[in-house]
């Protein structure tokens, strides 16, 4: 069976959203400057069907990401930005359209039931149960692989408060945004233990190891 892997970007002040998200700025004022290290990347536009990109140790490091991911969960903002119904959820589609860019089973926290459907080749499972049922059905699609949890917050929260989380794999990024949300919630104190670092000039890359 492979690791649980929280895969995410925060600034040097420990958000991963700036203030006021929207459907328009669904990172918040400034949030996207978290991930600007890596839209040139060659692993994450061939994965976008943009061609060919940069390549180097950033690169590297997406591409071993993409290599071991079995299944992903997300939270419900994560994937549309809404938290209603979804007949009232004018992104219900999701942010990337008919071709994510997944490629493996995706698993959406929500509250509200939707059948599942498939996009391109990334089946999507809507999950009212909970992040344990979410959790298990993303282990049995990922087989010997690693399930990546991409986010948002609070599904990391939960995850890590239940101690599920095997592997804490976070980019920093040399971005102060001030205000926004914050990676880990207030009374949630678990020991981590670094296991690698990786730099560059756009971002540092930091391993954690759950350990209670």
């Amino acid at each position: 069976m492979g690791k649980v892997k929280l895969d995410i970007s925060i600034s040097l002040d420990g958000y991963v959203a700036g203030p006021n998200p929207s459907l328009e700025d669904p990172l918040g004022e400034r949030g996207e400057e978290l991930h600007e290290w890596i839209f040139g990347l060659d692993a994450w536009r061939q994965a976008h069907g943009h061609g060919e990109g940069e390549r180097g140790a950033d690169n590297d490091i997406v591409t071993e990401n993409v290599a071991s991911m079995g299944a992903v969960i997300m939270g419900r903002k994560m994937f549309s930005g809404g938290s209603g119904p979804w007949e009232d959820d004018p992104n219900a589609g999701g942010w990337w359209g008919d071709e994510p860019p997944f490629h493996v089973p995706v698993f959406v926290l929500t509250h509200h039931e939707r059948p599942a459907e498939t996009k391109g080749d990334t089946e999507i499972t809507f999950v009212t149960e909970g992040v344990e049922a979410a959790l298990a059905a993303a282990r049995e699609a990922a087989g010997e692989k690693d399930v990546h949890v991409a986010g948002g917050a609070e599904a990391a929260q939960q995850l890590l408060a239940r101690g599920d989380l095997d592997v804490l794999q976070i980019h920093i990024a040399p971005v102060l945004l001030g205000g926004g949300v914050r990676l880990f919630a207030d009374g949630v104190t678990p020991k981590l233990e670094l296991t690698r670092t990786v730099e560059s000039p756009a971002v540092t890359h930091v391993w954690y190891r759950y350990a209670g």
